[in-house]
């Protein structure tokens, strides 16, 4: 079980990005869901140091609502807590940036992708850095600084410290990163604020985000979608569980993308894989969340080791995001399946084509079987494969072939 330690001392690894951006640019904006640290992490990055606005203050919003310029005029060196509460005030804040182009002028949080608003990347564009804040990754609450990508990318796999294996890993996955859901140690007490906490996403966050005409269909649908976790997208599929036509389904689902809950995986392409499906995949974003949506519990997974399998793939899908927006570098994340059915769960791929794949299995033993995917990817992309793994609950690194490795699911999180 991860630790208990109080959630606003755990050293948040977007911090540097933060600080470098408040530095050199005019506007910065910290995107993530609610209740992941946001506010925690922004007040001890600044202190005191600038003045802080809170939307969710009744008084506040209707006053940036009816007269957003007025409202940013009177700010500086300000910081503006969910923003995305009055979008309007993007266009204030731009006007107000393009008069006085200093550094670190305005901080934002938000708790919607703000690019996903009408004209904002338009209003926006060159005058703003944004840093994803995620709920907190392990390495974070184990206090580590990993360095899986960057050894990854050179071709080698770092040895794995600390190894939670069977019901310690289990235990970290259910637990996922919500810094509430880490304060409580009991797994009944995790569920009544998971449960509390998609009620105020359903009654307020997607509310605001988008027009919803049926809200009561979405609590049905996000356990649909729980059950679909790792899976390819069918949105009619999807659609008629609910009751719902396919348009309809796609809008809700997209607006549970832009509040943070729920990620739509790309397939990978390439040339010289001509067979490839090219469907994405869904994920959640929190393994912890998805575990409260599924009702899953130590109990009922030692009775049916199945629910394990999407639960662990999730973990290892957000960790890796998480990685990734802490890096200088920039990198994407894909899926791959082809008409074989062979399929690999993750490739990251840098601009320059080199890519890693990962693989995840919710056992404790690997077979040659299990690498069936990685070598075709191999093979196909030749010099560009820097590592694959399949990533297991152990302890123990087992070469695999040239670049192949079976690794525990902490090397994920090892320096």
């Amino acid at each position: 079980m991860p630790t208990t330690k109080s959630p606003a001392l755990y050293p948040r690894h977007a911090a540097d990005r933060i600080r470098t951006a408040l530095a050199d640019t005019p506007v910065v904006l910290v995107n993530g869901p609610r209740q992941c640290g946001k506010t925690t992490l922004v007040r001890q990055l600044l202190g005191g140091d600038r003045s802080y606005v809170t939307l969710d203050d009744a008084s506040t919003l209707d006053a940036a609502i009816h007269d957003p310029t007025g409202f940013v005029r009177g700010l500086d060196r300000a910081v503006i807590d969910e923003v995305q509460r009055a979008p309007a005030l993007l266009h204030a804040i731009k006007q107000s940036v393009d008069n006085d182009r200093r550094a670190g002028r305005f901080l934002l949080t938000g708790s919607a992708n703000l690019m996903t608003l009408p004209k904002v990347t338009e209003s926006l564009a060159g005058r703003m850095e944004i840093v994803t804040l995620l709920p907190l990754a392990h390495a974070e609450i184990t206090g580590k600084v990993p360095t899986f990508l960057e050894t990854a990318f050179a071709s080698r796999i770092v040895e794995p410290g600390d190894s939670p294996q069977g019901d310690r890993l289990l235990r970290t996955v259910l637990a996922g990163g919500y810094p509430e859901m880490l304060r409580r140690n009991d797994a009944g007490r995790r569920a009544a604020w998971a449960r509390d906490y998609l009620i105020a996403i359903v009654q307020r966050d997607i509310r605001e985000a988008a027009d919803i005409d049926r809200l009561d269909k979405m609590p049905r649908l996000l356990r649909i979608l729980a059950h679909h976790t790792g899976q390819l997208i069918n949105f009619s599929q999807l659609a008629g569980q609910i009751g719902l036509d396919d348009k309809t389904a796609r809008k809700y689902i997209s607006t549970l993308e832009q509040i943070y809950i729920v990620s739509r995986l790309a397939p990978w392409s390439h040339n010289r894989l001509q067979r490839l499906v090219k469907t994405p995949k869904l994920h959640f974003l929190d393994s912890g969340l998805l575990a409260q949506l599924l009702g899953a519990t130590t109990e009922r997974i030692a009775l049916d080791r199945k629910i394990f399998g999407p639960l662990l793939e999730t973990f290892v899908y957000t960790e890796l995001v998480k990685q990734m927006g802490w890096q200088d570098f920039a990198s994407e994340i894909f899926h791959y399946r082809d008409k074989d059915q062979d399929e690999i769960d993750f490739i990251i791929e840098r601009p320059t084509g080199d890519l890693i794949a990962i693989e995840v299995k919710a056992s404790a033993t690997v077979s040659s079987a299990d690498f069936r995917g990685l070598r075709k990817l191999a093979a196909a992309t030749g010099d560009a494969f820097k590592l694959g793994i399949v990533a297991y609950d152990s302890d123990r690194i087992v070469p695999f072939g040239r670049r192949l490795f079976a690794a525990p699911v902490a090397c994920l999180w090892s320096t």
